[in-house]
Order: C-alpha cells, then structure tokens, then sequence
C-alpha cells in the first residue's frame, strides 16, 4: 500500500457524513509570486485545514485550460496547468494532504470541454474524421437558425455555427465549452480513462461539474417554457424548463460506469452537482442505492436567505424522492453569494450550525469558517464572464472568489503586498483574517472548529436517520430537526427570526418550545429513562429546560439530547 492510498483504505465509506472543505485555487494562496493561486500553496496551508476538523479538500480545477471559464474548460484531462504548478507539484498534495489525515477530492468537468482540447480541434474540421461525433453537431434550420430552443447558462443560444462543418455545436454554458456526445461510447469510454488516470494518483474522488449534463435529447426536442415563479430576472436560462437538455434517463446508467470505476479503488468517493429546473428530485435519484453517486448537492440550500420554512420544504422535498439517498449540503460555494451575506453577518455561525445540525455529508467553502461576506466589486475589476455578460442585474461570481485573508495586510497574506492579485482584496475581510481568529478563543473560526469536533464525534449528527419537524408545530421562524440512531435522539432546533439589535424589540423575545408537542411519539414516557441533555453549542448562550419547555431567543440555536425512543419512527 502506497503512501497516497492511506486515507482511502483507512475507512470505505468515511465521505458518509464527513466534512467536506472546498478550495478555490487560483483565490486560496500564491506561493510563487504571480497573484494567483497555486498547488504550492495549498501545501502550505493544509495545516490549516487539519486543524480546522475537515475530513477532505475538494480542490477545483486545476487541469490545463485557456481559463475562459477559469478552468471549467479543459484543454487537457491529464495534466496540470502551469498557472497552478506540475503533476509533482500534486502528487505533493496529495501525499502530504493524506500524511494529516485529508483526503483530496478534485473537480472533474466531463460535460464539455474547452474548444482547444485536441478531440475539439478534429472534431469541428470535417464531418468524417475520427471524433467527427465526439462532440454534439447538429445541422442548422431551414432558414439557417439554430437547430432548437436550448439557452446557454451564461446568456445567449446554446448553438453556435461553425462554417468548417456548417453545423452547429451545442454548448450549454460559455460557447468556448462545447459539449462532450455521451451518446457515443468512445466518449464515455474516454472519461472513464482520464478518472482512472487520477485515482492511480492517490485522489480519493471526485466533484462532478454538471453531473445531470452528460446526456441530451438526440431528437432536439424544443425546451418548454417555464412558469412566471421559476423565471429568474437577468439569467435568460430561467424562462425554459431543462427538459431536453439535461436529466436524461441515459445519465443514471453512465454514473453506474462512474461507479463501477469507483469501486475499483476502495474509498474513492463522488460528489455530484445537480442543476437544472427541478433538481431535488435527480439529486435523490444519483445518489439512490449503492450503485450511483455516492453524494450530491443542488442550488436550493446554496441560494437559501435562511427562511425556516423554506429550510424545511427543500429537506421535505429531498426526502420524498430518496430515503436512501445520500445530500452533500453546502450553503456556499464558488457560484453563489456567501451565506454571510445572504443569512446576515450576525448569523452566520447559526447558519452553520444548522448545517451541521442536518443528515448528509457537509462542505464548507474557503473563508465561510472566517464569516466573509460577498465582496463589492466594480464593473472594471470583474473576470468572470458570466458578471461581465449580465452586468448589472447578474453580478456574477468573482464576489465569493476574492483571496483567502490569512493576514490583516494589504493583500491579506495571500500573496506579496507588492504584487496585484488576480482579483483584489476584500478590505472588510482583513479583519476576519485567519491570524486574527486563531488568537481569539471566542472567534467565528474557534467557534466553528468546536462545532465541527461536535458534529464529528457524535455518530448520530453524522450518520442518523432523519425526521423533519413540521412548521405547523413550531412557533415562526423555528426550524426543527430529529436526528435519531437505535441508540440516542437529538432534537435540533434554531430560532432563525430577527437576532438582537437587528429587529424591532418585540421580535427579540425568546420563543417557547413544547418538547413534547414537537416530538410526538418519539418522546420518551415513563420514568425510567435518562434526563435530557442540553448540549453547549459554541457561541450560543444555553437555552433553558424545564418540564419539556424550552426556551430560545432569536438567533440561537439548541441541541437537546434525548433519551432513544424505542417506537416506530414516524414523520411530524
């Protein structure tokens, strides 16, 4: 056994319920001087990450690309783009990420291509070559428009012509990303290759971009509009429902191929992103049973504003579709505003807390356990082609994408105060440097350390089942959970309502909780059981119990642990 196969073999399913930690590696550090990101000094800062409590990096890409899409258009499967370093460089990573315990998942953006891979370049000059179908191509409409309805996600027609074939060829997000003919098995048989290539290199999984992208409609079906509700102002894409496009029935029998590899390398794990019009219900689907993904996540919690109702009809609506199906809950990432700035600075450890609070396996995006919000920045300091083509009403991403603040200078420790990083830094981040929190016992970063020590040694928080509570139980803006083992139940409440000193005072008085009424049958009756445990939460003042009513104010959150209840588990 290799040194690169440790963290692998240590556990087969040690994903189910881990933490996962998500970098941005043009934006986490720059070890050689360029103002951007780079592999060496992701190296540096895994101690960092180890002592955090994460189980495992998921590194976005890295692979060779001319970055119109800053990586998410890959020219070269198999290698590392020298903005980012060499494949020593992460056969590096993942060595010393494994030596501390990390496994290394990488992102994996099999969809679509960039339009310099090779395969593109022959593809597109005749319609006879080798990879002449390697790609989608359709032929153009009678009066020479393009072969159907189909939106890009970035504005604009999914097709673009190409007068080498006189066709057209599908792209579904930046025309530079032309998609990938999964109808043909050369193609899948060649992505299925470029995945053995790196798990032979010690990663311990993937992210999969796109996951319900592989597939199309070979007939090109027109999409049908969406409702008035669906439709989004400023994203185009919104007016039509995805129906020929994406999520179809071909897709669940390619992630049985994925999978199929997987379980070649005991450990290696997967984590699927779901887009799309109606995505909770393929989320649960991909991650049904033990023969798909092994996780996966949509938008829903990612755009979540913190709405206890809300909260609770995503989770409902997940739960109808997959009893066994496996989440990968994140409230941020590199595609969204942060969920500081979305939930409220004031609340983002409660945010984070309820995150640990829910069934699935969990990842946090760089600089969430800092408590950074979404970053301002001007028109003329935008890189992201998704802001600069729907500016003003889309602001794109680069908002969530400024540096990692590991010191409160200039350029925040991420790079030399003499150089100019590839986007700036957020000057309200300073303060919530990392070097700063470390010193702070009762920071936002010690706070969520703590959590996340409690999340991980507590069996029923990372594996339990699930009930949800019903809104109809508990008083506005209470969001409610059981989490339950044979073992031990833990209810899981917080008071999503206005905090202190952001709301008129007369939401600002706690709420009383009837433990009883909102357990129902999982209570415990009798008298021969053990008490109920308030569980100290970091940062969060201890709610009082007394005789089943508990008591909590505004922008808390409570864990109580109870005594397990022995009847037949039902919903509330």
């Amino acid at each position: 056994m290799t040194s690169t196969q440790l963290h692998r073999h240590a556990a087969h399913d040690w994903w189910r319920g881990a933490t996962l930690y998500q970098i941005y590696p043009r934006s986490f550090m720059d070890a050689n001087g360029d103002g951007v990101g780079d592999i060496a000094g992701i190296i540096q800062r895994l101690d960092y990450l180890a002592t955090l409590g994460v189980d495992a990096i998921w590194v976005s890409p890295i692979f060779t690309s001319p970055m119109q899409d800053f990586g998410y258009d890959v020219s070269d499967y198999r290698d590392i783009d020298p903005l980012f370093g060499t494949l020593e460089d992460f056969s590096r990573l993942v060595a010393r990420a494994h030596e501390l315990g990390l496994g290394v998942i990488i992102d994996q953006v099999l969809s679509h291509s960039s339009d310099q891979h090779a395969w593109f370049r022959e593809s597109r000059q005749s319609r006879d070559n080798a990879k002449a179908d390697w790609y989608v191509w359709a032929d153009p409409r009678p009066d020479g428009g393009a072969p159907n309805n189909w939106l890009a996600a970035f504005g604009g027609p999914a097709w673009t012509f190409d007068s080498r074939r006189c066709q057209y060829y599908l792209h579904n997000f930046l025309a530079s990303q032309p998609d990938l003919n999964f109808h043909h098995p050369e193609v899948r048989q060649a992505q299925l290759d470029n995945l053995r290539f790196w798990l032979e290199l010690g990663v311990d999984g993937f992210r999969f971009d796109t996951a319900n992208f592989y597939f199309h409609d070979q007939a090109l079906t027109d999409n049908p509009p969406s409702s008035d509700d669906y439709r989004s102002r400023g994203h185009p894409r919104s007016y039509q429902l995805l129906k020929h496009n994406a999520d179809q029935p071909e897709n669940l029998d390619y992630l049985e191929e994925i999978r199929a590899l997987l379980e070649e390398y005991p450990g290696a794990t997967s984590v699927g992103e779901v887009g799309g019009s109606d995505p909770l219900p393929a989320m649960a689907a991909y991650t049904a049973g033990q023969h798909r993904l092994h996780m996966a996540y949509t938008f829903d919690l990612l755009n979540s504003t913190g709405d206890a109702v809300d909260l609770h009809a995503v989770l409902a609506r997940f739960a109808e579709h997959g009893e066994d199906a496996w989440p990968c809950w994140a409230l941020s990432n590199h595609d969204v505003p942060r969920s500081a700035s979305r939930w409220g600075s004031a609340r983002a450890l409660l945010a984070l807390t309820v995150l640990c609070s829910l069934r699935g396996s969990l990842c946090l995006y760089q600089g969430e356990e800092l408590g950074f919000e979404e970053a301002e920045l001007s028109y003329a300091e935008l890189q992201d082609p998704f802001g600069i083509a729907l500016w003003p009403e889309v602001k794109g991403r680069d908002g969530c994408r400024t540096p990692m603040v590991w010191a409160p200078q200039r350029n925040g420790g991420f790079c030399a105060d003499s150089l100019s990083p590839w986007l700036p830094v957020h000057a309200p981040h300073q303060s919530q440097a990392v070097s700063l929190q470390q010193e702070a016992p009762e920071s936002l970063l010690n706070r969520v350390r703590k959590l996340l020590e409690l999340r991980r040694e507590n069996a029923t928080l990372k594996t339990g089942q699930q009930t949800l509570i019903s809104p109809s139980v508990l008083p506005k803006g209470v969001f409610g959970v059981i989490r339950h083992t044979p073992h031990q139940q833990m209810v899981c409440l917080a008071n999503l309502e206005h905090e202190a000193g952001h709301a008129p005072e007369h939401d600002n008085a706690p709420v009383m909780l009837d433990l009883p009424a909102l357990m129902g049958s999982r209570m415990p009756h009798g008298q021969h059981h053990d008490p109920i445990e308030v569980v100290s939460l970091p940062g969060m003042a201890t709610p009082s119990l007394e005789a089943g009513q508990l008591s909590l104010a505004p922008g808390m959150a409570a864990w109580l642990v109870v005594p397990a209840d022995t009847s037949q588990e039902q919903d509330r």
